[in-house]
């Protein structure tokens, strides 16, 4: 057994500098048993006179075992050893001459404390409250701190007799903020008061006895500001964060306390901007609150603007900022940055309609003002509010980028450099509005940017521009600017190489390959004017641009003759392609030797997916070479950690670690190195398995094994990358199920090992946006496995999953409905209301995928189980329901008809109403679902539903012939009727093809069929546009009179008919229909030459030109 003495040595070891030693002392540490570990070190903390440096590693070695070890240390003593320890830890602490391992032994005594207090509150070491109290009132403020610091660490000390103490702990924490005396005392009083109400954040009850306290923890903020002590405002912070309605009270004071601070110029920096990181944070937590201090907001804005202004103005600054040949950002721990990310966080927050006034007010003066900084806040203000001012400013957008357009001539590169920025930004923000608006203004004013010589930063700037511009404009916009654009691309590319060449610049050489690659991306086949032009440079770069400095040159090099190549088609590309590809494989047999963070990495991989997209089936010989480091990188094991909180304090985040807090005193740590690349491979697996097919056949299992546990990549959401990896492996499942068909028996246990884990993923997914990815993934695999998809429990369990998604629909809609009635509920709150519904809706309508996919394998085998989930569909159709509620309801009864009749007709006291009702809502939506319900019926189960078909026939002509559909005369008919329009007509045209004898007579057939004929064509919905036209060829080849009128005196309007469609492009998904027309149309040309010639020669030019492109496609 280890005695105190030689545990001395080992510790002193532990802490040598010497590597060699400090591993060996560490193994010695590590092999001394827990328990004795624990009292060694409790008698190590017991000696006053041992050295500070082995006091501090001790008590921080005990915090440790007792953080992570209690159970097996600890808890193995008996009670009589447990209560001596408790006393020692006490004692060790009042002995305890300095402060900084007084804090570090008052650690160890709060996490004992801690584990003290079971499930139920009951805390087992009463004593420590005792010495808690008997600390407090000591006017020695060494041990007035102990419990101050104590109760920071673990607020929930005092367990289930919170409550009994409540006044006690009041007046405590108010009596020591109120001290002047001991300044660090009063730092510490706020801090525990924060940790407080963090703790009960949600206890209604107690913050309102609790609240009072907020205007001392914001009067000891600002007296610790003033002491250069920033750790009561980052406390502030949180509290903003997580508990923003216990400050409600005393807004005013928060807000008028952090803009003095903020103002203070006197101050550090990083105090200045943690004042205002509160207001940001208070506003974002509780934007309705914030938008209401009215008096306010005009000071705030304007002392953001104030900290985007603090720029360097000095002539040595300018000059290092214009020789920078890296595009790296600027520190983020400039007040210029903080401003600009608060001012943007705040518009996203508030919203336009507060925050553009005061913007549109504030930046117009500054942009007049000849001291360039404040010019260049202005221009860097526009481009910050446009995401959190988007609607507003977007109806004004014009004027805007007027206003910006001049600036790109200012005098000062600096403040040409933010217009480029400012464009750039507007581009993104306010695409495609912007592009279809503004591009006769911005597209030239780009490209003489690109002039800028002699400040490259500018001119590479013009460039990153161009590309945001590019990235989202419709091809037909671009293309009139195509040539010259190209031809101002080409000319700074070839200055570009020169400049290499002769001086080893770069920074405008990487730009304008990226801006040369979007601008082909978007021009498509019709950048193949432009390939000569490009090619040989681009070749010529990626050969020579070998060295290390140049790795980010080569990477983006790569990345623009691929998408060149993807653009123009591999007919063009080919003759290049042999020599690429080659360069490429010997790039990628020395991959090797490359290092981690090598950028041409990810280019290269991505590069190979494009070229597998341009290759096809050709790009299969290449997969043996492109596997290998594509499996390396999408293989990759972020290391993770779990620290207590103060150690991962000690890790360097520029290492590549972040942390994320959890309960307690706990930090979760994954080290982010390599988790780009393997979120790029991640995403490439998903294209070859998508492009390829069969030909990736033999890399199925593999990629199953290594896709399958991302599906489970949780980690947190602030963990970068891991809802990109969830996202991938759940879209390559169905792909990999399609590859391995051609397996056979292989594919069965593939299917095996993919079922559970989609089904757990579903279940388990706490992000939406992968959550409707993992159901997708759920749907498609549903289809291709067929019947045998799950196991009788498997289905059960999938049930369960979905009755789980229904019900949180419901309870996420009632939480909505209380936030309506919250005192800061205003018409932006609604805004965030009703994107928060729009993604619940999502949910929603990937159940009513999944349902479907489910009803079009197993019929009415389902039914069983949709019995479990009829409730809800049943309240979901309710008249009283959001629209979205109602249609997607709609969804699911009309595949309970399609695919279960004539079982489904035990539903129809729930559907069948609402159905034809709905028939006429209000929501387009709405009457689509509808329509389409009354189509499937008439074609599925019209014995069934006859009473139904028959009350639905003049509510369906009242639509199609009403304002919503062919009545709506005098205007174009709006987009969102087109769907519900044709539904209504399919759905006639449904009846009168499978149960014509619902109207009673011929005569009525017949009127109606004239009607029905006189509403086409249908051509939008091209599932419903199949009917139709399946329809019309059946009644064209069986002479129908009503059609063809007597002595077919109606073949030119069934010409008209047939063109109208074709025009429409109204057979994509139909090929039977559009061979069956085909065949009609070339025996009219052969019967009725003259009819056809005459009826030819009525047609406008674009519709000649369809009818004559689909019968020579036909005709081939």
């Amino acid at each position: 057994m280890v005695d105190v003495g030689k545990f001395r040595q080992i510790l002193n070891g532990v802490n040598s500098a010497d590597n060699d030693v400090r591993n060996n002392s560490e193994k010695e540490y590590e092999e001394v048993p827990l328990v004795h570990r624990f009292m060694l070190l409790i008698k190590v903390l017991s000696t006053q006179e041992e050295a500070l440096e082995i006091l501090q590693l001790s008590a921080v070695l005990l915090r440790r075992i007792i953080t992570s070890g209690y159970a097996e240390s600890f808890l193995e003593l008996d009670a009589d050893s447990q209560s001596k320890l408790r006393q020692q830890i006490i004692y060790c602490i009042k002995q305890e001459s300095n402060s900084v391992v007084r804090r570090k032994k008052a650690d160890c005594l709060s996490e004992l404390a801690r584990k003290s207090v079971d499930a139920n509150g009951n805390n087992q070491w009463p004593e420590v409250l005792t010495f808690m109290f008997e600390c407090v009132s000591s006017p020695d403020p060494a041990l007035k701190e102990i419990p101050l610091h104590v109760f920071c660490q673990f607020p929930g000390i005092f367990g289930n007799q919170q409550e009994h103490y409540q006044n006690v702990i009041r007046q405590m924490l108010s009596q020591c903020m109120l001290t002047t005396e001991q300044p660090f005392i009063r730092y510490l009083a706020a801090q525990a008061t924060i940790a407080f109400l963090l703790t009960n954040a949600n206890s209604s009850h107690l913050l309102r006895h609790f609240h009072e306290l907020v205007p001392a923890v914001v009067q000891a903020a600002e007296q610790s500001a003033t002491d250069d002590n920033d750790v009561v405002f980052k406390n502030l912070v949180e509290l903003c964060e997580d508990a923003p309605k216990v400050v409600r009270p005393h807004v005013e004071i928060l807000l008028a306390t952090c803009l003095k601070v903020l103002g203070n110029v006197d101050l550090e920096n990083s105090i200045r901007q943690l004042a205002l990181e509160t207001v940001v944070t208070l506003s974002e937590n509780a934007p309705g609150l914030i938008r209401k201090q009215k008096s306010a907001i005009p000071h705030i804005i304007p002392q953001m603007l104030a900290m985007m202004i603090d720029l360097d103005e000095d002539e040595d600054s300018l000059v290092e900022w214009m020789r920078a040949d890296d595009a790296e950002d600027e520190d983020t721990d400039t007040n210029t940055v903080a401003g600009e990310n608060a001012i943007d966080r705040f518009a996203c927050a508030l919203g336009g309609k507060t925050i553009l006034p005061h913007i549109m007010s504030t930046v117009p003066p500054m942009l007049q003002n000849g001291d360039w900084r404040y010019r260049h806040a202005g221009l860097m203000a526009i481009s910050a509010v446009g995401e959190g001012c988007h609607k507003y400013m977007e109806e004004i957008i014009d004027q805007i980028i007027n206003s910006v357009l001049p600036f790109l001539h200012d005098p000062h590169p600096r403040v040409r450099y933010a217009a480029c920025n400012a464009i750039g930004q507007m581009c993104t923000d306010f695409a495609p509005t912007m592009q279809k608006r503004c591009h006769a203004a911005i597209v030239p004013a780009l490209c003489t940017v690109l002039d800028d010589v002699a400040n490259p930063r500018v001119q590479a700037h013009a460039g990153a521009a161009l590309v945001n511009f590019v990235e989202d404009c419709p091809k037909s916009i671009l293309l009139p600017y195509l040539n010259p654009l190209c031809s101002k691309l080409e000319q700074v590319l070839s200055t570009q190489i020169q400049e290499l060449v002769q001086k080893g610049t770069k920074l405008v050489l990487e730009q304008i390959t990226t801006t040369i690659a979007a601008v082909a991306d978007t021009a498509e086949d019709k950048f193949i004017l432009f390939y000569d032009r490009f090619m040989p440079s681009l070749k010529y770069i990626m050969a020579n641009a070998t060295s290390n400095e140049l790795r980010m040159l080569r990477g983006k090099t790569i990345e623009c003759i691929s998408l060149i190549g993807l653009a123009v088609g591999s007919e063009k590309f080919m003759p290049d392609a042999e020599e690429i590809m080659q360069q490429l494989l010997a790039t990628q047999a020395n991959i090797e030797s490359w290092e981690d963070d090598d950028p041409q990495i990810s280019y290269m991989i991505s590069a190979w997916t494009r070229i597998c997209k341009l290759l096809g089936q050709k790009f299969v010989q290449y997969l043996p070479v492109v596997m290998g480091p594509l499996m390396k990188a999408a293989s990759i094991k972020p290391a993770v950690t779990m620290l207590d909180s103060q150690d991962a304090e000690d890790l360097d985040e520029n290492d590549g670690w972040e942390f994320i807090k959890l309960g307690g005193q706990q930090s979760f740590g994954i080290k982010t190195a390599g988790l780009e690349e393997k979120s790029t491979a991640c995403q490439m697996l998903v294209c070859y398995a998508r492009e390829l097919k069969e030909g990736f056949v033999d890399y199925v299992e593999e990629v199953v094994k290594l896709m399958g546990p991302l599906l489970k990549f949780y980690f947190h959401d602030d963990i970068l990358f891991a809802a990109v990896f969830r996202t991938s492996a759940n879209e390559v499942m169905p792909y990999l199920l399609e590859c391995a068909a051609l397996r056979g028996e292989d594919y069965v246990k593939l299917w095996s090992y993919i079922a559970p884990q989609l089904l757990s993923a579903v279940k388990d997914e706490p992000d939406k946006d992968v959550l409707s990815s993992s159901m997708e993934s759920l749907a498609k695999s549903i289809e291709l496995r067929g019947r045998n998809s799950f196991s009788m429990e498997q289905y059960q369990e999938l049930t369960g999953i979905l009755q789980t998604m229904l019900n949180l629909h419901f309870e996420r809609a009632a939480e909505r409905q209380v936030k309506r009635a919250d005192e800061d509920y205003d018409d932006q709150v609604e805004e965030a209301l009703q994107d928060e519904d729009e993604e619940d809706v999502y949910i929603l309508s990937k159940v009513a995928d999944v349902l479907h996919s489910l009803f079009g394998v197993l019929g009415a085998e389902v039914l069983p189980l949709f019995d479990v989930l009829l409730p809800h569909y049943a309240k979901l159709i309710e008249s009283d329901r959001p629209w979205a509620d109602r249609q997607w309801s709609l969804c699911v009864f009309d595949d309970v008809i399609e695919y279960a009749s004539p079982q489904s007709v035990k539903y129809q006291e729930v559907f069948v109403g609402p159905m034809v009702t709905y028939l006429e809502d209000i929501s387009p939506e709405v009457r689509q679902a509808a329509a389409y319900g009354i189509g499937v019926m008439a074609s599925s189960a019209s014995e069934t539903f006859s009473a139904a078909i028959s009350e639905s026939i003049p509510r369906l002509k009242r639509v199609i012939e009403g304002p919503h559909g062919r009545g709506a005369q005098d205007r174009p008919l709006a987009h969102e009727d087109i769907a519900p329009l044709e539904n209504c007509i399919s759905a006639i045209g449904k009846i009168l093809r499978h149960c014509p004898g619902i109207l009673g007579s011929d005569a009525a057939v017949s009127q109606l069929l004239q009607l029905w004929l006189s509403w086409l064509p249908v051509t939008e919905d091209k599932e419903e546009a199949a009917h139709v036209y399946r329809f019309v060829c059946d009644l064209i080849e069986n002479n129908n009179q009503v059609l063809l009128g007597e002595n077919n005196s109606n073949l030119p309007a069934v010409i008209s008919l047939i063109v109208d469609a074709v025009y429409g492009e109204a057979f994509e998904e139909c090929k039977d229909v559009a061979d069956r027309l085909t065949v009609i149309c070339k025996q009219i040309q052969a019967s009725a030459t003259d009819c056809w010639n005459n009826s030819l020669t009525l047609l406008d030019q674009p519709k000649l030109n369809s009818l004559n492109t689909f019968l020579c496609s036909k005709a081939s």
